[in-house]
Parts: structure tokens; sequence; C-alpha cells
């Protein structure tokens, strides 16, 4: 292996490693806000009289037609604990390896909504629609058999930490990533469907609410702008520093 591709192949891994680090420290930080379940119940029916204000209190109707499905819940439910995480690594994988260029953005825009969305687990505890006693099923427990109040999850998990929905947010950023830089049309297509399944399967799970989905995705857009001036501004420095190597 030549010493171009075998640092490149180094950089790589590096940039793996520290994207998977970067989730470990955000589910960790995403712990530590208190249980403060009070204040969660209260923000949570706020977030259901503005969705019945405006009329798209859908959810517990989502999850009773998926539940009358046979085998369905307990595949949401195991697609809720996976596909979130296995996802957004494959996604950056790809994008390192096959369309370089464009990877500090989505790198950058990823970090940015993160920080964001942990100022707003801390600022604004909500409980998810399962544990809102609104009667909801908690599908990932009863379904998938994954109990995410179990006291090996529950050491690295806040149940009261819905708002924003990063599943849907992470899922808006690898749709709209594969849907503008993949070159096959049934690609892009299905990476313009991957969001939209994701909203499925956090609401039909109890996981989530709309309005959770909607400030899950406002924190990635306002990640994407501030990625694309932080790059943009690196941009002439990096030229400067190549120039005169």
């Amino acid at each position: 292996m030549s010493t171009k591709r075998l640092i490149k192949a180094r950089t790589g891994r590096i940039e793996v490693a520290t994207a998977v680090a970067l989730y470990g420290v955000y589910e960790l930080v995403r712990g530590f806000g208190g249980e403060d379940w009070t204040a969660a119940r209260l923000h949570t029916a706020d977030i259901v009289g503005l969705e019945r204000s405006i009329g798209i209190f859908w959810e517990r109707g989502i999850q009773a037609g998926s539940a009358s499905v046979p085998g369905l819940p307990s595949v949401l439910g195991v697609l809720y604990v996976s596909l979130h995480f296995v996802a957004t690594i494959a996604f950056l994988v790809w994008v390192h390896r096959r369309r370089p260029g464009a990877f500090a953005a989505v790198r950058t825009t990823l970090v940015v909504a993160t920080g964001l969305a942990l100022v707003g687990y801390l600022a604004f505890p909500a409980a998810p629609p399962r544990l809102a006693g609104l009667g909801f099923t908690d599908t990932v427990t009863k379904s998938a058999k994954v109990n995410l109040s179990s006291d090996l999850l529950g050491a690295l998990y806040n149940p009261i930490a819905a708002v924003p929905s990063l599943h849907f947010g992470y899922a808006l950023l690898v749709g709209a990533g594969i849907a503008a830089l993949a070159t096959r049309r049934w690609v892009r297509i299905a990476g313009a469907l991957y969001p939209v399944a994701m909203l499925y399967i956090i609401v039909a799970t109890g996981n989530h609410f709309f309005v959770d989905a909607a400030l899950g995705g406002a924190v990635v857009a306002a990640g994407w702008f501030v990625a694309r001036a932080l790059v943009r501004d690196a941009a002439p420095e990096r030229r400067h520093r190549t120039a005169y190597a």
C-alpha cells in the first residue's frame, strides 16, 4: 500500500472513530440532565396542546393502526433501537469514502446539531408519549423486548430527553445527504424516503411526537447553516497553506 493510501485509510478510521466517540459522548451527556418528571410532563402537555390546536395530534391513531398489523410492532421496535445508530455511521463512512469533499460539512453539521440538541434536553425536559400517561404503548419494551428503562440502558439513557428528536434529525441529515450526493436514482429516492420512514418509526413506537421531530429537523437545519459557514471560512485558509507548502 502506498504512503498516500495508508494515510487516507488511517484518516478514515480516525474520522469514523471520532463519529462513534461523538455519539457516545452525546448519549452520556444526554443522561446528565436529571429527571424532573414534573417539568417533563408539563412540557409534554404543552406539546400535546400545541398539536391539538393545529390539528396534528395523530400519534395514538398511528400507533393503534400499526399495532393491528401482526409482527409490525416488533419490527418497528428493532428498527427504532438499531437504525438510528447503524444508518448514521454507515452514511458517514460512505460520504468519507465516496464524497470526501462533502464530509467536513456533514460532520460539522452533526456536531453542531448534537450540541444544540443537548442544550434542548437540559432546558426543556419532556416525557416521550409512551411515558406521558396518555395511553401510548411502549412498543420497544413490549414487542421488541428491549427495556430502555433497565438498569443497564438506564445508566446511559435519560427517559425525558425527548425534545428535539435526533432520531429524526439524524435521519433527515442522512436522507438529504444521500438524495443530494448519490448518483443512482433509486438510491436518491431511498434517501428522500428515509426521514419519512424514521418519522413513522418514532411515532408508531410511542417515542416521539411530531413536534419533537420538527424540532429535531430544525436543529439539523441550523447545524447545516453553521457548518456551511465554518467550512467555507476554512477553505481559503487551507488553500493558502497548500499554496505555500
